[in-house]
């Protein structure tokens, strides 16, 4: 509001700025009235505009219209595909997430490192342990993507949620480094 007041007009990278703010407050009312002026300005076809959107949408639980900009993008990245994956982990809709995900594959988007923390998340929180197995050995196999620290937690949460206790202590025991505490403290 204090750019409209000086005259000033915001550019793609203002409007980005303030979407990132909408989605750390949760103020999905301010996000939609700066969509509004973001398509008034004709920015919405922008890639990182239009993940920016997916990602405010998505972190405000409004899953309907972070699809919606998904879906309506002319162009996506594998950025834009993390967004929407991660608006449905975050949000507790792991199933769909992995739908997804399976869209991106079939789109022949390279999936990275991000993806899989996202779709881990999101199978830890849907109890979906085999498809979380399946994504995790995938992760390596098919795309060459060393796991890192953030995956084996996911994969400790995922197990630790399904009362998995021996397969995450053998899982723990196996891992190529020392569990942190923040692999301890996804099992609490």
């Amino acid at each position: 509001q204090q750019l409209q007041l000086e005259s000033m007009i915001p550019d793609k990278v203002t409007f980005i700025s303030i979407l990132d703010a909408c989605a750390g407050l949760v103020a999905l009312p301010e996000g939609k009235e700066k969509h509004a002026c973001i398509i008034d300005r004709k920015f919405e076809a922008d890639v990182v505009v239009g993940t920016a959107l997916v990602n405010m949408y998505g972190k405000c639980g409004d899953l309907d219209d972070a699809k919606n900009v998904f879906d309506r993008m002319p162009q996506r990245n594998v950025v834009s595909w993390n967004a929407v994956i991660a608006a449905y982990s975050e949000n507790g809709c792991g199933k769909e997430g992995l739908e997804v995900f399976r869209q991106m594959q079939l789109e022949g988007v390279v999936p990275d490192k991000l993806t899989f923390i996202s779709i881990l998340s999101g199978c830890s929180h849907a109890g979906l342990v085999d498809d979380g197995w399946y994504c995790f050995i995938s992760m390596n196999r098919d795309y060459s993507i060393t796991p890192i620290l953030d995956h084996f937690v996911c994969m400790i949460d995922l197990l630790g949620r399904a009362g998995q206790l021996d397969a995450v202590e053998d899982f723990v025991n196996n891992m190529p480094f020392e569990p942190s505490s923040a692999a301890w403290m996804s099992l609490l």
